[in-house]
């Protein structure tokens, strides 16, 4: 499928889609008139693409975890190295803070909006 295609399909722009292409995150055949020629595996991989870089992943990151994925759904597959693992886990273990961190702030923030409900004078 050509860029535009794959870019309506997946809601990302054909910018975007080229920017993966020179991280080594999608790679796209030419056509004997050198338009870019995805496969329709394409579809999945820019999705996990997406979820990745939702998840915090930088392109360096999210290049040495795609060839552990397999992209029809998103599983691992059998070529994860011990060192990837103890990179992921960090990777989750800096999630689990950043959300730590959110909780707390939505904590204050109700706290906030309670008192600011609070009848004056009471």
């Amino acid at each position: 499928m050509r860029i535009g295609e794959l870019a309506r399909r997946t809601n990302v722009s054909e910018r975007s889609l080229r920017y993966y292409e020179e991280q080594g995150l999608l790679a796209a055949g030419r056509t004997p008139g050198g338009h870019r020629d995805y496969p329709e595996a394409a579809v999945d991989r820019v999705v996990r693409i997406q979820e990745l870089f939702a998840a915090g992943l930088h392109s360096a990151r999210i290049a040495q975890l795609l060839p552990c994925m397999r992209d029809t759904d998103g599983g691992p597959s059998t070529v994860a190295t011990p060192r990837l693992v103890a990179d992921l886990t960090e990777e989750r273990d800096r999630i689990d803070r950043t959300i730590a961190d959110l909780l707390r702030s939505r904590e204050t923030l109700d706290a906030v909006i309670e008192a600011a409900r609070a009848p004056k004078g009471s």
